[in-house]
């Protein structure tokens, strides 16, 4: 998780009548997230973003993606 963050008090998600503490955190923009991580672990449910409007990026060493010029990567190669 980006050290840039700062941690938030968590959110409380009911399902079925249980209760589940997620954390949350505030970007550098001000800009706030549920961190879902442990989502499926903890509850059994995923979660639904159709057409990825709320979907977050992360970091990864073995992926490289430009969208505006159309490249995707995978250890190099492109796909």
């Amino acid at each position: 998780m980006s050290d840039n963050l700062k941690l938030l008090n968590p959110a409380i998600l009911t399902l079925e009548d249980k209760s589940y503490s997620l954390p949350t955190y505030m970007g550098v923009e001000g800009e706030k997230a549920i961190d879902i991580t442990k989502l499926r672990s903890q509850t059994g449910y995923v979660t639904l973003d159709d057409g990825y409007g709320n979907t977050g990026a992360c970091e990864s060493a073995i992926t490289y993606i430009d969208g505006e010029k159309g490249i995707l990567r995978y250890r190099g190669y492109p796909i």
